[in-house]
């Protein structure tokens, strides 16, 4: 029960840390964007930034902003440190996890600095921090300081935008957005760079004349020696500060290490016999990550994707129960008994998991329904496609042309296929399979419709390749399609890499032997008596005849079309 108990108190408070990461980042994003907006107005000119510059510190300078701001920095930087004190498998997380950790911790040691001449200046050296102090102080006073304020804008936006990216690519619209999003997180930065370096040109130039200069210093009260002191004596605290913040991180990491090694660990066990003993408290997916295993987690072991979930074979009693985030996850996938997320899952003893999706899932696997990895029956429409007299297409060309041939009528074949409404499932040398309605609750009808649309478009296809290809090919390439619908088994089957959502049954075999039957009556396309009636597509075109299917006892009704083309649309 203790074990239980300090488990839940450990899922909550990642929940928590999770959710003030998320808003404290946010924060100081929509601050870097702000500040990259005024940095741009140097395209115009210097009285340009100072113009929007009073703007920005209306908003950031007041006291609800600046509060705001100097909170989200520092729980962003405390909850940092925590993670690289929390996090196990330091060196086994994925390379953006890694990437955004490194990137996040190179960013204080400038930004101290910068934070000290700007706007602790006017307090610790009495300096109103105009842009033409900055811009003087950067390019003249300190020719690196340009340099390194380069390098922290560009730090601080890929850390940011790598967090945005991840957060957000689980949402429905994201792919949609994407194009419109990464112009703006190209664009902005680099109009950003060119206004802060026009800016810099422009205070060069008005430094180079001597009454300027010293007239414009005593204007904004610039630093003596002992106001120079102060700011880099205060700088230095800061970054010592830090340093030694990632110094305590990893030194509690160690004494963490060894105080779990002498308490009562739980052994995770998968499926190939491989195990890993765990302390207490550690989730399933950091289990594998310690243990070296490959573990999807699209969203970085924060609850939301669901790539990472597991059947769990064994010792389900030593989990505690999944919490609200997790049920919400599990609910939206619809997952069945006894799937949890790697992530939230901490076992207090012994467990054994099955990983249900491919080490390699992507965000678009996330959103797949969880019934898909368990595997469940219903009816789906299958479609089988080969080309004919492939061998002899391909003995006569170059192992080059044959490739480039092939994947010209896999992209025709492909595009009808997913234009229809249809998956594709593989492709097997030259022939493809596809599935019509292998989603959960799809309509059988519909999925028939479509598969003999998609089989009347690959049709179209062929031909208008042939026309393309007319004068390299020897004779017009030709093909044989099969179209069955029936009760199959669709779940994600496979191993390593290699798992996929596939489906598996007679229906499947039925519709390569109608394949096959196709290729032999010298039509392109064979399609069962059973499809034509579930989509209520007229054929009567074409005659029915009764067709004996090789391991099926009785003839089956079958009609044969020569021109997949000619089908009613």
């Amino acid at each position: 029960m203790a074990a239980a108990e300090a488990t839940k108190k450990a899922i909550d408070g990642a929940a928590l840390i999770r959710r003030l990461r998320l808003a404290s980042g946010l924060v100081l994003a929509f601050f870097v964007i702000t500040h990259f907006l005024n940095h741009a107005l140097g395209l115009i000119a210097l009285e340009a930034m100072e113009q929007g510059r009073l703007y920005f510190m209306a908003f950031w300078r007041n006291k609800i902003g600046m509060y705001g701001l100097y909170g989200a920095l520092l729980t962003h930087l405390g909850l940092g440190l925590w993670s690289l004190y929390k996090r196990r498998p330091i060196l086994r997380v994925p390379p953006w996890e890694l990437a955004q950790l490194a990137l996040g911790l190179a960013i204080p040691p400038i930004l101290v600095g910068h934070v000290f001449d700007t706007h602790f200046g006017f307090t610790l050296a009495g300096v109103d921090d105009t842009y033409a102090y900055v811009l003087l102080l950067l390019w003249v006073e300190r020719p690196y300081g340009a340099v390194l304020q380069i390098a922290l804008l560009l730090i601080a936006w890929l850390h940011a935008c790598i967090g945005l990216h991840y957060w957000l690519r689980l949402r429905p619209w994201y792919p949609k957005a994407l194009p419109a999003l990464y112009s703006i997180a190209l664009l902005l930065p680099v109009l950003a760079l060119l206004g802060f370096v026009q800016g810099g040109l422009q205070v060069i130039a008005l430094a180079e004349t001597p009454m300027w200069l010293e007239s414009y210093k005593q204007t904004i009260d610039y630093p003596d020696a002992a106001g120079w002191a102060r700011i880099q004596n205060a700088t230095n605290i800061g970054q010592q500060l830090f340093l030694g913040g990632i110094a305590l991180a990893l030194i509690g990491r160690g004494a963490r290490r060894l105080a779990g090694l002498r308490r009562k660990g739980a052994t995770v066990r998968y499926p190939d016999g491989s195990a890993c003993r765990v302390a207490i408290g550690t989730s399933i997916l950091e289990a594998s990550r310690i243990a070296g295993r490959p573990h999807a987690s699209v969203c970085g072991g924060r609850g939301r994707c669901s790539t990472c979930r597991v059947r769990i074979d064994a010792g389900e009693e030593y989990l505690p129960p999944p919490e609200a985030a997790e049920t919400r996850v599990l609910r939206r996938i619809a997952a069945p008994p006894k799937v949890r997320l790697a992530c939230q899952a901490r076992p207090t003893g012994d467990v054994q998991v099955t990983p249900l999706l491919p080490a390699t899932a992507s965000a678009r696997d996330a959103l797949r329904a969880g019934r898909d990895s368990g595997g469940r029956e219903q009816q789906v429409a299958i479609l089988f496609a080969d080309l004919r007299g492939y061998t002899k297409l391909s003995e006569d060309r170059l192992p080059f042309d044959t490739v480039f041939l092939l994947n010209r009528y896999f992209a025709e074949t492909g595009q009808a296929i997913t234009g229809a409404g249809g998956r594709i499932d593989k492709f097997i040398g030259d022939g493809v399979m596809a599935l019509f309605g292998a989603e959960g609750g799809a309509d059988p009808a519909l999925a028939c419709r479509q598969a003999l649309a998609a089989a009347r478009a690959i049709g179209e296809g062929l031909d208008r390749l042939n026309q393309t290809l007319a004068h390299e090919l020897k004779e017009p390439l030709r093909l044989a399609m099969g179209l069955h619908v029936g009760p199959a088994i669709v779940g994600i089957m496979g191993y390593g890499t290699a798992m996929a959502l596939t489906a598996i049954g007679d229906a499947v075999n039925t519709a390569s032997r109608l394949e096959s039957i196709a290729k032999d009556r010298d039509a392109q396309l064979a399609v069962s008596e059973a499809l034509v009636l579930l989509a209520g597509t007229g054929l009567e075109a074409y005659p029915q005849e009764e067709v004996a299917i090789r391991g099926k006892r009785e003839p089956m009704p079958v009609r044969l079309v020569a021109r997949a083309a000619d089908l009613p649309g």
